[in-house]
Formats: structure tokens, C-alpha cells, sequence
């Protein structure tokens, strides 16, 4: 039975923490898996494999956020070079200047304080 030292997602975080970006495999079902679970999404099988992607991906779509108090800011999804997708934002663009089909390779976020880190993503180019 997972607890926070085992379960999926405190592994996720460990890896977050040394910067890396971790994901499952499934054997079964030959295919990447994300976000972390103790059962294969595809065949229900508990054998999954953890993997560090090499934090490359391309823009799948974004959309602008413009909140009531604050800056705009952008969200997108993020299909990466292993074969799974996530939601997060790329940094360091204005964020009208993100576009569907962008490289852009991965980072981690340290908010602070007690937050968890998040993966975020720049362009490839910068």
C-alpha cells in the first residue's frame, strides 16, 4: 500500500527536487505514463517503471490567462519527446508568444514556502 514515502507521487516530487523530470512506463502496454499512479491506465497492471524524460517536448496548444489581479499568463499543454503529455506554461515568452508546435525543454520551478516544485517549460532556443 503507497504512503508518502512510497507512493507514486512523493517519487514524482523526489525527482522533482534533484531536477528531474519522472515518469512511469508501462511494459504491458509499452507506453508512457503521467501523471504518476499505482495502476497502469491502460491494462490495470501495478508494474510500472519510473524514467527521467530528457525535458524536450513540443506545444501542443496554450491559451493566455488573463486574471483579475496579476499578470497574463500562458498554460499548455506539453507533449514530450517520450510519449506523454502534461499541462504547465512556458517562461521566459511573453505569453501571446507561445504557439502550438514551439520547442521547449524543461525546468523546475521552486515556488518556496511550503508549495511543491512544478515543471515548467522554456523555449528551445533561448
Amino acid at each position: 500500500m503507497p504512503n508518502d514515502a512510497t507512493s507514486p507521487y512523493a517519487t514524482y516530487l523526489s525527482h522533482l527536487e534533484k531536477g528531474e523530470l519522472a515518469y512511469q512506463f508501462s511494459p504491458a502496454a509499452n507506453r508512457a505514463v503521467f501523471f504518476p499512479r499505482v495502476l497502469c491506465p491502460y491494462t490495470g497492471s501495478d508494474k510500472l517503471e519510473w524514467r527521467v524524460s530528457k525535458g524536450r517536448g513540443t506545444v501542443y496548444a496554450t491559451t493566455v490567462v488573463h486574471p483579475a489581479e496579476g499578470q497574463p499568463f500562458n498554460v499548455a499543454l506539453i507533449d514530450c519527446d517520450e510519449g506523454f503529455r502534461l499541462m504547465s506554461r512556458v517562461e521566459d515568452v511573453a505569453p501571446d508568444a507561445v504557439k502550438m508546435g514551439m520547442r521547449v525543454k524543461f525546468r523546475v520551478h521552486k515556488p518556496g514556502g511550503e508549495n511543491d516544485p512544478i515543471p515548467v517549460f522554456t523555449p528551445e532556443a533561448a
